[in-house]
């Protein structure tokens, strides 16, 4: 190799070892030696609002799902998805030929049999007739069979009619008897078959908003089935879980905050706290009602709810005062001596742009009001206001 390009090569490494040395210098500098103006502040007690915070779920108090109540086919839906309705207000029709079929064929039983009861009762008129008379002649042929007149056949034969006589009354009485139990019989089988014949026109059971339309006409139900599902829109509420842990600060009536999906944002107050635990989460449902319905209805939307269970008291810092490690932990740049010093901190509530702090400084300690692009063991100064 030539002895100029080696002269040239070495003069290249000392170029950029001498360049390197002046970065790191820089670098040092910066970072050691020149001091950076940044916010401080005082680490000071205080207090911030606490909350349980925890995804819902929109419910409706007050669900109600009508359901078919005999096999037949639909032959009308008279209102939609989103339609509000009236109680007593006609919803669905099923077609009601057979049903109105058998309450015709009840009620033609019914005449038939309200013939036979007039006919009964004419028979039990004639056995009693019957008898009054087989008794007025057994009382006639007694007297004279006493003065001698007749012989005891004849009273013999007239005591006969008179038993004859009122076996006939009393087989007439229990034919009667029969002919009023089949009437009240199909008594029974015509309110049957009327209130059968009702269960073909569904309507709504209270004042509501349509939710669900699950079948249309020409569809076939059977008993059970569901065809539509009401909700009470005044009985909205948020279900929510709340951890073991915090739900003793949740009490009746605290307000609360619940955010839409659609950014909707509406107040509410604590409504019921359920006494079951799931065994699996550790979690129990707290249930909050709105204040005012939301613009839209929507049941299972999903939301999230923040509920103010009082005041935690403590030290407070800017919520832009905390940072992290690189081993992730989370703390704060506090100011010693004109250098800042990475200090982990537990924290809790977060209201308002601060933060509480539950362990790692005392007050008094000053610390990077915002740590965002400044570093551990770095020289600072106090910006000016």
């Amino acid at each position: 190799m030539p002895p100029h390009t080696v002269t040239r090569r070495r003069w290249v490494g000392v170029g950029v070892v001498a360049a390197l040395a002046v970065v790191v210098a820089v670098a040092a500098y910066l970072r050691f030696w020149r001091a950076v103006a940044v916010d401080t502040v005082a680490v000071t007690a205080g207090s911030v609002p606490a909350q349980v915070i925890g995804p819902g779920t929109v419910q409706a108090r007050v669900p109600v799902t009508l359901s078919a109540r005999v096999t037949s086919t639909v032959t009308a839906v008279e209102v939609d998805v989103g339609d509000a309705v009236r109680a007593g207000q006609s919803l669905v029709t099923l077609d009601d030929r057979d049903l109105a079929a058998r309450r015709a064929a009840v009620a033609s039983q019914q005449a038939s049999l309200a013939r036979q009861i007039e006919a009964a009762r004419a028979a039990v008129a004639k056995a009693q007739a019957d008898l009054d008379l087989a008794r007025t002649r057994q009382q006639r042929d007694a007297d004279l069979q006493r003065q001698g007149f007749v012989s005891a056949a004849v009273l013999d034969a007239s005591n006969a009619a008179v038993r004859a006589a009122q076996a006939a009354l009393d087989g007439a009485q229990a034919a009667l008897d029969a002919r009023l139990a089949d009437q009240a019989t199909l008594a029974h089988e015509a309110r049957l078959a009327e209130t059968q014949l009702g269960y073909t026109r569904l309507v709504a059971p209270m004042d509501g908003v349509v939710v669900q339309r699950l079948v249309e006409p020409g569809a076939t139900v059977a008993p059970g089935a569901p065809i539509l599902r009401l909700v009470d829109p005044a009985s909205l509420w948020v279900a929510t879980r709340v951890d073991e842990s915090v739900v003793a600060r949740v009490q009746l009536g605290q307000p609360a905050m619940v955010r839409l999906r659609s950014g909707e944002v509406l107040s509410g107050r604590v409504a019921r706290i359920a006494l079951q635990s799931d065994a699996a989460t550790r979690e129990l449902d707290v249930f909050v009602a709105f204040e005012r319905r939301p613009a839209r209805l929507a049941v299972d939307q999903e939301a999230e709810v923040r509920i103010d269970v009082g005041r935690d008291e403590g030290l407070v810092v800017p919520l832009g005062a905390l940072t992290r490690d690189r081993s992730g932990r989370q703390g704060v740049l506090q100011v010693v001596d004109g250098r800042t010093r990475f200090v982990p901190v537990t924290t809790g509530a977060v209201h308002d742009g601060r933060v509480l702090v539950r362990r790692g400084l005392a007050a008094g300690d000053v610390v990077v009001a915002r740590a965002q692009g400044v570093v551990a063991n770095q020289r600072v100064r106090v910006a000016a206001p």
